[in-house]
């Protein structure tokens, strides 16, 4: 499916953050690519949702609830929902 490919497209923007923040391109990559590996696994051996692991990891009044902010005002979430969507219904009129 296009999942990985979604996953792909966060690193990459996660990426082009990290060189708007300075990072060389060689640490910027490295530093997603940990964070990414890192957060899968976790995702994956833990039982609680990721909404619960976000939740978890987000200081009150900290840095990564000021960006989820910034992603919420946004409508990030329903933006990706809605992505998805449309990819399933291309699937849809592919099939027939």
């Amino acid at each position: 499916g296009s999942g990985p490919a979604y996953v792909f497209y966060l690193a990459e923007a996660m990426t082009d953050a990290a060189l708007r923040c300075g990072f060389t391109r060689e640490d910027a990559e490295l530093i997603v690519r940990q964070t990414l590996l890192g957060s899968a696994t976790q995702l994956a051996q833990a039982s609680e949702s990721a909404r619960e692991l976000r939740g978890a990891v987000t200081s009150k009044g900290g840095t990564t609830e000021a960006a989820i902010a910034t992603m919420d005002r946004h409508h990030v979430l329903g933006v990706i929902a809605d992505a998805i969507l449309a990819g399933r219904d291309r699937a849809r009129e592919l099939g027939q």
